[in-house]
């Protein structure tokens, strides 16, 4: 017997009450009333009654994702309740749907079989298209599409749905902000294609609006939540993840006229800002008080950027991250609601923490317009050494040996040779071109200097060479400068029309020389120019990739490398992003980190606070994920 005439032979054996279409033949049991094809009631069904249609196919989408059988037994019954006219006619009786014709009880619409599981997939998929004519809300937004690396990637450009936001609309923001809004295209194309993100959206958006106060914001999200109009928060527009684009066009809120400083409270150690003032800002007034904020991202972020996306910086590893240094948020919701997210006391365990869950959240859940933020004292004294090192692995080994060896370092950076060579170029340095760590130790004097030599005795032990350490101030500066522009310093090394493709991953402290000499030595193997740095004391490290955005090879390579360096760290019990956050950029690897219950979950959260998904609408969650 061959292979098909066993397969029919399994289907006649066992299932001698369905139809066998698999075979070609019916095969049915004498004396019985044999079940007639389903296919003419089917397209019957869904073409001559389009509720029934609408309403089968809802069922089917809805219920089979949340089986945990979903096996033929499980989509027989499934598709035998959805075929049962007396069951539709119950549910469209509760308004879900316009009434069908009139048929006799118990009617069968079709008869289900295994042979139908390729047409029940695909009536599930169809869901979609079937849709969106319909005014009604959707369950998946199938306005991006989310592939991973290589040809026809969707990492550069962001798909979305644009739709034109009425002039009754424009005119409420124009009653709103009188003057501060724009409809320029060019100030709309600024804010829509950001300078530091490699991603690019199809849309810009339809009108940038500079709010200055707390009630503004809430005017302007009530008017957006009645109009239904996306929402896109704007800070220093440092994000290099596409937090800021525009795929569905709509209403960018430029926080930048938000900057007041409402309070200091210096015995607390604590102050309360408005979101649009930057870090560098703020340091700059602290420094009076002989106080400082301790996170440190790129030069122009701001603090309501810092929260939305739950930063850190070279200082995380002695001062924690942002989630660790906010003390409590004020925030507007969707509905123009606005809710403070605790007080300013150091310890509370009163309910939910909504300060954790809006700080890094990325506009998804409402518009922070208020910080109060945890202060530092500025240290004493400080250090900074330099090493070099053979071999970036010998450098990540340092790295894990200095924190195991419990001194409270406040910065530990690596560098390839590569970014030093960078370094050299850009800045007219003559650094030696190997594998590099920084350090800084604060405290007394004398205790950063015993610091300082504790740890040149463990670089000695692990292959290093030229430890040197300055505590001029000027020279700390000047190193610590060379550091933090280590991106521009890539763009000397490269042809003036490249592009800069960033990507960050954070692993567990053990295994960071791993995943670094894992990533090192494929991106090493690319003709594309890639350069690694890393905030070595948490586990987090990046990788700049120099590619020419005309040359799709180009493209493709780069964002391969991208994808290796998120998989490896994945796999080695890692984070697809340390401190970038996830934007558009990193979604499609969310599943894979957090599992699609955890994401389900985020998508609940979202769907109660903005039940109509303006804010900043296709970041963070995967578009795939369905309530």
């Amino acid at each position: 017997m061959d292979q098909r005439s066993a397969a029919c032979h399994h289907e006649s054996t066992h299932d001698q009450s369905t139809w066998g279409s698999a075979c070609g033949v019916s095969r049915q049991p004498v004396g019985r009333r044999p079940h007639p094809s389903p296919l003419p009631a089917l397209y019957k069904l869904f073409n001559k009654t389009p509720g029934v249609r609408y309403f089968a196919l809802l069922h089917f989408a809805v219920l089979f994702p949340f089986s945990e059988n979903e096996s033929m037994r499980f989509l027989s019954t499934l598709l035998t309740r959805i075929a049962s006219e007396p069951y539709l006619r119950r549910s469209l009786r509760s308004g879900l749907l316009p009434s069908l014709s009139p048929a006799r009880a118990g009617d069968r619409i079709f008869a289900w079989s295994r042979a139908l599981a390729p047409l029940a997939v695909a009536a599930g998929a169809a869901l979609a298209f079937d849709l969106r004519p319909v005014a009604a809300p959707s369950l998946c937004d199938a306005g991006l599409d989310l592939r991973v690396g290589g040809k026809d990637s969707t990492d550069l450009v962001v798909k979305g749905v644009h739709r034109e936001v009425p002039n009754k609309f424009i005119q409420e923001l124009k009653d709103i902000l009188q003057d501060n809004l724009t409809l320029d295209f060019e100030e709309r194309f600024f804010h829509g294609k950001p300078q530091n993100s490699f991603h690019r959206a199809v849309n810009v958006p339809d009108v940038v609006v500079f709010p200055r106060s707390q009630d503004d914001v809430q005017k302007i999200i009530a008017a957006c939540n009645k109009y239904k109009v996306p929402i896109v928060p704007y800070g220093g527009a440092t994000s290099i993840e596409g937090h800021t684009l525009a795929p569905h066009g709509g209403v960018c809120i430029n926080m930048s006229l938000m900057k007041k400083i409402k309070s200091l409270n210096v015995e607390d150690l604590d102050i309360v800002v408005e979101p649009g003032i930057g870090w560098i800002e703020l340091n700059e007034y602290l420094k009076s008080y002989g106080l400082f904020f301790p996170l440190d991202p790129g030069p122009g972020a701001t603090i309501g950027g810092m929260c939305a996306t739950r930063c850190s910086g070279s200082l995380a590893v002695r001062y924690g991250t942002m989630r660790d240094n906010v003390i409590n948020l004020q925030v507007v919701l969707a509905n123009g609601e606005v809710i403070k997210t605790g007080s300013r006391a150091r310890k509370s365990a009163a309910g939910y923490d909504l300060t954790r869950l809006l700080i890094g959240s990325e506009g998804t859940l409402g518009i922070i317009t208020e910080v109060t933020l945890r202060l530092q004292r500025l240290p004493q004294h400080s250090v900074v050494a330099m090493c070099n090192f053979q071999t970036i692995k010998d450098a990540a080994d340092v790295a894990i040996a200095t924190m195991l060896s419990g001194i409270q370092v406040s910065r530990v950076e690596l560098l390839d040779e590569v970014q030093v060579k960078a370094i050299n170029m850009a800045n007219g340095k003559n650094l030696p071109e190997v594998p590099t760590l920084m350090f800084e130790f604060i405290g007394t004097e004398a205790y950063a200097r015993e610091q300082t030599l504790i740890v040149q005795k463990i670089v000695s032990e692990h292959n290093g060479s030229d430890f040197v350490f300055v505590e001029d101030a000027d020279a700390k500066n000047e190193l610590w400068k060379i550091r933090k522009e280590a991106l521009w310093a890539c763009y000397a090394m490269a042809p003036n029309n490249y592009e800069a493709m960033i990507t960050d991953v954070c692993v567990p402290l053990s295994r960071l020389a791993e995943c670094i000499s894992i990533s090192k030595q494929e991106l090493d193997a690319s003709p594309l120019l890639c350069m690694v740095l890393a905030h070595a004391g948490d586990g987090n490290f990046h990788t700049i990739i120099m590619f020419d955005p005309d040359q799709e090879e180009q493209r493709q390579e780069a964002e391969r490398l991208n994808h290796f360096m998120v998989q490896t760290a994945l796999s080695l019990e890692g984070t697809c992003t340390g401190e970038h956050g996830v934007g558009t950029g990193k979604m499609k690897y969310m599943e894979k980190e957090l599992g699609i219950g955890a994401l389900r979950t985020m998508k609940r959260i979202k769907s109660v606070l903005d039940p109509n998904d303006i804010m900043n609408p296709g970041k963070l969650i995967p578009p795939h994920v369905c309530i």
